[in-house]
């Protein structure tokens, strides 16, 4: 047999072999990390372990990090004051991350980013964050991201993330988008449990910024709540929605509004979580859909959920070789089974 006649027909087996690898790679399991391990990632970590598409195997928080490819066991832990950045270089077989980090200071997310970039690290990333300026920082790091490898998919929680995409999928109504109004209410028993969350929301209080919540000790946020009851009423917050909203070519981000209630001390909802899109038909007539959660569900179910199904969707799209920054309202989630 001749080396060409060799080479012919060893071809075929290599195309075999490669589309075996290919198809044993989609039916296996996402691998997926959590960083940060508060309430918010403590939830995240309790979805996961109902999910049978996405193995967890990692997780780091400001005391250490665990890792396992097969799966985590949290009581093997290492300590580490440079967790995300052990974490990276270790778990080396993660697909992707939820950033379920506080992003106190503003630029946290940001850095984190920039930490992936660099470690040379390729895979998705998700995060929930609420604060435009922060999704305007991750903007400047789109070239980087794709140059890096990393599929990126900023503002999917619930707001912005759910809500968002629900407003940018009611939008295709009209031919005009007016409004985009978005009133979440959020019920916890115990506030400690969402330290960080909590001390977001405060930013958005009037005579509050980013570091002034940051800096709060935890007897002063307790010593705000007694004021008020138990109760934020937060109303023109600085959201991303409205910019992811730009972003998708919906409407200027001055057509959107954002506001809430949050009750510290009450699992129960103070009031049902919606978004109102209002707009102009090309008939004309003016109308307002409404898509309103329903009030069973916990704002970690509205967060953690949809960060997981994007994660789903850039897994996909990374896997396509498809890199760089994508928003909630940009790209459909895929349900996580």
């Amino acid at each position: 047999m001749s080396t060409t006649q060799a080479m012919d027909r060893s071809a075929p087996v290599v195309g075999d072999c490669a589309a075996r690898t290919l198809r044993e790679r989609a039916n296996a399991p996402i691998r997926v990390g959590i960083l940060g391990f508060g309430g918010l990632g403590q939830a995240a970590g309790k979805v996961l372990a109902q999910k049978r598409e996405m193995l967890w195997v990692a997780v780091a928080d400001r005391q250490g990090y665990a890792y396992d490819r097969n799966g985590l066991n949290v009581d093997s832990g290492l300590k580490s004051d440079r967790s995300i950045s052990d974490l990276i270089a270790t778990g080396t077989e993660v697909d992707g991350y939820f950033l379920a980090l506080p992003n106190l200071p503003n630029t946290f997310m940001a850095d984190v980013a920039r930490q992936f970039i660099a470690s040379g690290w390729r895979g998705v990333l998700v995060d929930a964050l609420k604060r435009t300026s922060a999704v305007e920082q991750l903007l400047e790091l789109q070239s980087d991201l794709q140059a890096a490898g990393i599929t990126y998919m900023t503002g999917c929680g619930a707001t912005p993330g759910l809500l968002t995409a629900a407003a940018a999928l009611a939008a295709q109504s009209y031919a005009e988008i007016h409004s985009v109004k978005i009133t979440f209410g959020v019920g916890i028993a115990n506030w400690e449990a969402y330290r960080a969350t909590i001390r977001e929301d405060i930013a958005h209080m009037p005579g509050y910024d980013v570091e002034k919540a940051r800096a709060m000790s935890d007897a002063e946020v307790a010593a705000l709540l007694d004021k008020t009851n138990g109760i934020l009423a937060l109303e023109d917050m600085e959201h991303a929605d409205d910019i992811m909203l730009e972003l998708a070519g919906i409407c200027g981000r001055d057509r959107v509004s954002v506001g809430g209630v949050v009750d510290t001390r009450n699992p129960k909802k103070p009031l049902s979580t919606n978004v109102k899109i209002t707009g102009r038909t090309f008939e004309g007539k003016i109308s307002t859909h409404t898509f309103t959660l329903g009030d069973e569900t916990s704002m970690a179910a509205n967060v953690c959920g949809p960060a997981f199904g994007y994660l789903k969707a850039g897994v996909k799209l990374h896997r396509r070789g498809i890199y760089g920054l994508f928003t909630a309202a940009e790209v459909m989630p895929l349900f996580v089974r």
